[in-house]
């Protein structure tokens, strides 16, 4: 399984507000591929990755990659919930938030909360 840490709901339903507003005045990635790259080069704030991704393989990677480059991610159990909070009417594996734009201090927030969820 590729969920390293269970997340409570409460969690997972500020982080996809933090989504939606950062989609409305920030900037986003969706999907796999544009996650990975916006972690790469450091430039994600934020990564939320589907629990229900199959195969699981799809975004494996993508929390090794957060902890190296020490980008705070979030696991979000359906995929349909991550696509919604994006403006898809599909579900999305992963999406990084770019620029959080009205949503920093949600997005702040979320991240202390998940780090301690880590240890």
């Amino acid at each position: 399984m590729h969920v390293r840490f269970e997340v409570p709901a409460e969690l997972q339903e500020r982080s996809l507000e933090a989504l939606e507003l950062a989609r409305n005045t920030g900037k986003i990635k969706k999907g796999t591929n544009e996650t990975t790259k916006a972690v790469e080069r450091s430039v994600a704030k934020l990564v939320l990755i589907g629990e229900d991704v199959n195969p699981p393989e799809i975004v494996a990677h993508i929390p090794f990659l957060c902890d190296e480059k020490n980008i705070p991610y979030i696991y979000v159990k359906k995929q349909i919930d991550i696509g919604a909070a994006c403006g898809l009417s599909v579900g999305s594996a992963a999406v990084a938030i770019i620029e959080e734009g009205k949503a920093r201090e949600m997005i702040e927030e979320i991240a202390v909360k998940v780090q301690a969820l880590k240890q």
